[in-house]
C-alpha cells in the first residue's frame, strides 16, 4: 500500500523517544525521509517545535499541500487535541497538537493516535467483503485500534481502541500508569513482563529481550512471565472479537519478536476465548513495516477533518 493523494503530503510519527518523517510525493511513494529524538522532558512546545522541523526538513521545497501526525497519546482528530496522555512526554495532555504544528508550519494538520493510524494501512488493505479489524501493538504498552464495518471507530474524545486498559485477571491489584489497577497494559507489555519476572524470580532484568534469553536458556520464571504476559494479551483479545466480530486480528509492535514462546502461547488463549462462529479466526501479524506509521499518518489527509493555520481549534 502506497499514501496515494492528490498531491505530496507528509507523514509524522510521533513517539516518546522519537520523530519520524517522510514525504509522500503524489503516487505514494517516499520522496524523502528524516528523523530526530523527541525532546520528551522539554514539555509540548519543544515537541510542537521538533516536529515542525522535521517537516522543514523534510520538505525544503515546500511541496507538500498537508501534514498528517500519528501520535502518541489519546488523540481526538475532531479537535486535534491530546486528550490524555502518560508522561512519556511531559505536558503533553491537552495540547492543541494540529492547531500548533498548522501555525508554526502553514500547512492543515490531520492528526490520531499512533497505533490507530499505524493500523490504517492494514484497514485499508482487507480483501474486498472484508470491512472490520482488531488491531493490537504491544510494546513498551499496549496499544490498540477497531475498525467495523468499513470505518475506524473513534469514540468519545479518541478513547476507542486503548485496549491496554481493559481490565485482566493475570494484572490483578498491579498498579497501572493510568492510575487505575489489574489493566492488561501491566501484566502484557514488555516492562509489565519484565517486571513480572522479577516478581516471580526475584532477579532484576534490564529489558524485556534479557527476559526471552533466560526463558531460552530454560529459566522457567522466564518462561511463565512471557507466556502469562502473553496469554492475558490473547485473552482479551479473543473477548474483544468475540465483541467486535473482526475479519482479520493483526498483533503487532516490538513484544512479539521475542520469538514463538510469546506467540504461541498468545494464539492459544485467544482461540480458547473465541465462540464458534470465530473459530477459524487467528491473530496474524502486520503486513506493513517500519514505515507503517509515517505512512498511515500521511493517509489521515485524506480520512479526518484538517486543522487549518489562523482557525482556533
Amino acid at each position: 500500500m502506497t499514501a496515494v493523494t492528490e498531491s505530496a503530503v507528509i507523514g509524522l510519527d510521533l513517539g516518546g523517544t522519537k520523530i519520524a518523517a517522510a514525504l509522500f510525493a503524489s503516487d505514494g511513494t517516499v520522496a524523502a525521509r528524516c528523523g530526530r529524538p523527541t525532546p520528551a522532558r522539554d514539555g509540548a512546545r519543544a515537541v510542537l517545535d521538533a516536529l515542525a522541523a522535521a517537516v522543514a526538513e523534510v520538505d525544503p521545497g515546500r511541496r507538500a499541500t498537508a501534514i498528517g501526525v500519528a501520535a502518541a497519546g489519546v488523540i481526538d482528530p475532531l479537535t486535534g487535541r491530546v486528550t490524555s496522555a502518560t508522561d512519556a512526554i511531559r505536558g503533553w495532555a491537552g495540547t492543541a497538537l494540529a492547531a500548533g504544528l498548522a501555525e508554526r508550519t502553514g500547512l492543515p494538520v490531520a492528526c490520531d493516535n499512533d497505533v490507530r493510524a499505524t493500523a490504517g494501512p492494514e484497514f485499508a488493505a482487507l480483501p474486498e467483503g472484508e470491512e472490520s479489524l482488531l488491531f493490537a501493538a504491544v510494546g513498551t504498552g499496549v496499544g490498540g485500534a477497531l475498525a467495523a464495518d468499513g470505518r475506524m471507530l473513534h469514540g468519545a474524545s479518541g478513547l476507542a481502541g486503548h485496549i491496554g486498559h481493559l481490565p485482566s485477571a493475570e494484572a490483578a491489584g498491579l498498579p497501572c500508569t493510568c492510575g487505575a489497577t489489574g489493566h492488561l497494559e501491566v501484566i502484557g507489555s514488555g516492562p509489565g513482563i519484565t517486571a513480572h519476572y522479577t516478581r516471580l524470580s526475584g532477579v532484576p532484568a534490564d529489558r524485556l529481550e534479557t527476559v526471552a534469553e533466560r526463558a531460552a536458556r530454560g529459566d522457567e520464571a522466564a518462561v511463565a512471565a512471557i507466556t502469562t504476559g502473553a496469554a492475558a494479551t490473547g485473552r482479551v483479545l479473543g473477548g474483544l472479537a468475540n465483541a467486535l466480530g473482526p475479519d482479520r486480528v493483526v498483533v503487532g509492535g516490538g513484544v512479539p519478536h521475542i520469538g514463538a514462546l510469546y506467540w504461541d502461547a498468545l494464539a492459544a488463549a485467544f482461540t480458547a476465548e473465541l465462540m464458534p462462529p470465530l473459530r477459524g479466526l487467528v491473530p496474524r501479524p502486520p503486513l506493513f513495516g517500519p514505515d507503517a506509521a509515517v505512512l498511515g499518518a500521511a493517509a489521515l489527509t485524506a480520512s479526518l477533518p484538517l486543522h487549518r493555520p489562523g482557525v482556533p481549534s
